[in-house]
C-alpha cells in the first residue's frame, strides 16, 4: 500500500486539506493570543456570554423555526413517515443570510450607535430600511428560483410520461 493511500485511509482527506486545517488552527491561535493581550477579562466574559446566548437562546429558537419550516415543506416517505423536501432550503438560505446581516449590522439596524454619524459623517438612519429591502429581495429571489425549478421539474415529468405512453 502506498503512503498517500494509507494517509488518505487514516485521515480521510488529502494532505493539502490537513495542511490548510493546521494553518487555520495556527491563525486562530495567533488571533486568540493577540485578542487576550488587551482586556483579558472582558474578552473572556464576552466569549462565555456569546456561547451561553447561542446555546441557551438562539440554538433552540432557530431549531424550532427550522422544524416548523420542515413541517411546512414535507412529503410522504412511505410507511406513515414524512421526509423534508429540498424546498425547505429556499427558506433556510435567505433566512440565514438575512440573520447574518442582522447579526453584523444590528447596532446600526436598530439605531443603537449614537456616534456613527460623528465618526463617519454618514447618516445612520437608513440601515433598517436597507436591511428589510435586502431581506425581502433575498426571499423574493429564492421564491423565483423555487418556482422556476419546480416548473422545470414538472415539465420534465410531463415529457417523461408522454414519452412512455
Amino acid at each position: 500500500m502506498s503512503a498517500p493511500t494509507a494517509f488518505r485511509r487514516r485521515y480521510g482527506a488529502s494532505p493539502l486539506h490537513l495542511l490548510l486545517v493546521l494553518v487555520s488552527f495556527a491563525l486562530a491561535a495567533y488571533a486568540g493570543l493577540r485578542l487576550f493581550e488587551g482586556d483579558t477579562l472582558g474578552v473572556a466574559v464576552w466569549f462565555v456570554g456569546a456561547a451561553l446566548l447561542h446555546d441557551l437562546v438562539l440554538l433552540p429558537l432557530y431549531s424550532v423555526t427550522d422544524r416548523a419550516a420542515q413541517a411546512l415543506f414535507t412529503r410522504g416517505a412511505g410507511a406513515g413517515r414524512t421526509a423534508p423536501r429540498v424546498s425547505v432550503n429556499y427558506v433556510r438560505v435567505p433566512a440565514f443570510v438575512s440573520g447574518v446581516l442582522l447579526l453584523v449590522w444590528w447596532p446600526l439596524v436598530l439605531r443603537r450607535v449614537e456616534h456613527y454619524t460623528a465618526a463617519t459623517a454618514l447618516p445612520a438612519d437608513g440601515f433598517l430600511g436597507r436591511w428589510l429591502l435586502i431581506t425581502a429581495a433575498l426571499f423574493a429571489a429564492s421564491a423565483v428560483v423555487l418556482v422556476v425549478r419546480t416548473r422545470r421539474l414538472h415539465r420534465g415529468h410531463r415529457r417523461a410520461r408522454s414519452a412512455t405512453k
